[in-house]
């Protein structure tokens, strides 16, 4: 065990966002993304809930500032409403990003995005049941 190391970030986790480097992209991914399709690699959270797990990465990975949108979204359908999770998304972020890298998020349509997760370093499916909770972070240099 160490120190100061929020309980719901797995040693897994941890391993794999050190070794991931600038610009490798690593996907929270909601309960109903078919993850195990399109992932080189995969792991596990069922249990955990996007927001949660989202705090506690943002206090060691820094988001990339040499990107215009470091942080994206699977773009909702225009006849749905803007989903709730993105306000909590958003203020996580705000809090956590002290380089000021994030302004708004990046969208990308649904089929588009699948296509994108497949260059992941990593997915985390997590227990989040939110509609359109999934979400691109893009590592960013300390």
């Amino acid at each position: 065990m160490l120190k100061k190391i929020p309980k719901i970030i797995s040693p897994e986790l941890m391993k794999i966002m050190m070794e991931m480097g600038h610009s490798d992209v690593l996907i929270l991914a909601d309960v109903n993304y078919p993850a195990q399709s399109n992932a080189k690699r995969i792991l596990r959270a069922e249990g955990i809930e996007i927001p949660e797990l989202l705090e506690a990465i943002l206090q060691y990975f820094p988001l990339d500032s040499f990107v215009a949108d470091p942080v994206k979204l699977m773009r909702h359908m225009d006849t749905e409403p803007e989903p709730d999770i993105w306000e909590t998304y958003d203020a996580i972020i705000r809090r956590h990003d002290k380089e000021k890298a994030f302004n708004e998020f990046g969208f990308i349509d649904r089929l588009p995005f699948y296509e994108e997760s497949q260059k992941a370093y990593v997915i985390v499916q997590t227990g989040t049941t939110a509609r359109y909770a999934n979400i691109v972070l893009q590592k960013g240099v300390i």
